[in-house]
This record gives C-alpha cells, structure tokens and sequence, in this order.
C-alpha cells in the first residue's frame, strides 16, 4: 500500500514538474519552434498555417506558439495565441501593447530572409492569465512571410 502510494505521488509530482517546465518556454525552445516552422512552411505553407491558428502538430507548447503575417501588407495570417485571436486578419506593423509601445513596425523589420532577429515588447501569455508581460520573439522571413516564436521574461 506504501510502495503504491509513494509511487502514485512521485507520478504526480513528475507529471506536475512537467507541465510547469512546458508553461514557460525558453529562447532555445522558442528558436527550436521557429526552425521547425519554418521547415513546415517550406514543406506545405497552408497547411503550417492552418495548424498554427488551430495550435496544433506541436505549434502551441505551453506558452511557445508562432505567428506569422504577410510581408506584403503585414497582414497577421497565424498565430497560436487563443488569447491574440482577434488580431488576425490585422496588420502586424500596427500591433501596440496597453503602454501605447507601438511594436508592430519591429516586427515587420525584423523580418529577414536568412536572419533571425529579436523583438522586445508586451503580450498576453497564451492560457487563462492574460496580463500583458514582457516578451522577446525571435523572427524571420520564409515564403512570402515574416514568421516568429516569442518566449515570456
């Protein structure tokens, strides 16, 4: 009864640990998820895109999720965020936080085929806590599209 009990706790505490170690994500995972989308979109880019707004095939992993707009008119075309939904469809060099930080435009310029560059500003967390924190995202260009995965402070 002991053993079953010690063992049903130490499944708890690991699968505890776990889902806190997913919840944030680091900038080696947010560049790991930015190489893997990039490799997808390279593959089938509606597909990508269409698994990014749906936050599946690994594309929302606790607090790491893509986005992704159109270099052409910076339209936001995906993005893994539940909590950011409202902003598809808008134009990414537009997007300002609460502060009035209108951090649209570094986005947009970081975008760089070849390049990956970083991104200081505030968002929402993906999950039920919405309080804008801060936010680093490491972007690119791949396909006609400036891509990036952010990871919180």
């Amino acid at each position: 009864m002991f053993r079953k009990l010690v063992i049903g706790t130490l499944g708890a505490m690991a699968a505890l640990f776990s889902a806190t170690a997913l919840a944030q994500g680091t900038a080696a995972d947010a560049r790991a998820m930015l190489e893997k989308t990039v490799a997808a979109i390279t593959t089938d880019k509606a597909r990508t895109l269409n698994q990014i707004n749906n936050g599946e095939n690994g594309f929302l992993v606790g607090d790491l999720y893509p986005f992704c707009f159109n270099l052409s008119d910076g339209r936001l075309v995906a993005v893994g965020n539940p909590n950011v939904k409202g902003l598809l469809g808008k134009d990414a060099r537009e997007f300002r936080d609460p502060t009035g930080d209108v951090y649209g435009p570094r986005l947009y310029d970081a975008a760089k085929e070849g390049q990956v560059n970083e991104v200081g500003y505030m968002s929402p967390k993906a999950g039920a806590d919405k309080t804008w924190v801060p936010k680093a995202s490491l972007v690119t260009a791949v396909a006609g599209l400036g891509c990036g995965v952010g990871y919180y402070k």
